[in-house]
């Protein structure tokens, strides 16, 4: 992903140092951000790094909500794209697993993974990370809803759950983009195929 590649001198200073940021995180962990390492990683001063950020804690909140931002692009281009195009369910799977996968299994895509389970220990981390989940749940259910999915409110969860999982499993693993693609066709041609039991009062058939 872009946003993880070295910076260029003209990227601003503080975009510079949140890349660096989530680059240390990807390649060893959240244990490895330090002010020295950020500041050479990004090519800044180190009273850079103090002048933009006063504590790690913003550092990290900063750092999450900024990936976040920016995987919220992607899928806003991918749920435009649907509505403008009137996307086959098939085409919309295919381009959910390349926002979700990339092309590469790299540090990039670990970052995120890292950060959440420190929101986990840390609960000042926490509502940046719930910020992250609502964004992903309100973009998946735009893209369900371009779909025709009933129930996209109550699926969008749900699909963020299976594409995190299954990015998770990926990166774990090594196993191919082709398996979120399949689970989240097998999910919206459910959701697609199944009348709303809200609508209905009754619970959804197994």
């Amino acid at each position: 992903m872009h946003a993880m590649s070295h910076a260029a001198p003209s990227v601003p200073t503080r975009q510079r140092i949140i890349t660096a940021v989530l680059r240390i995180i990807g390649e060893d962990g959240v244990a490895a951000v330090t002010n020295r390492r950020i500041a050479k990683e990004a090519g800044v001063s180190l009273g850079s790094v103090t002048y933009h950020f006063e504590t790690q804690h913003e550092l990290l909140r900063e750092s999450l909500l900024y990936f976040v931002r920016e995987e919220a692009r992607h899928f806003t281009e991918l749920a435009e794209q649907c509505q403008t195009e009137g996307l086959a369910v098939e085409d919309a799977a295919s381009l959910a697993g390349q926002v979700a996968c990339g092309s590469a299994l790299d540090s990039a895509h670990l970052a995120p993974f890292e950060l959440y389970l420190h929101a986990g220990r840390d609960e000042r981390l926490r509502e940046a990370a719930a910020e992250a989940f609502s964004a992903y749940d309100l973009l998946a259910a735009r893209i369900l809803t371009a779909l025709g999915v009933p129930d996209a409110q109550r699926l969008a969860a749900t699909t963020v759950a299976l594409v995190m999982g299954l990015q998770l499993r990926r990166l774990a693993t090594g196993s191919p983009a082709d398996d979120l693609v399949d689970a989240l066709l097998l999910l919206v041609r459910g959701g697609a195929d199944r009348p709303s039991a809200a609508a209905s009062g009754e619970p959804a058939a197994q």
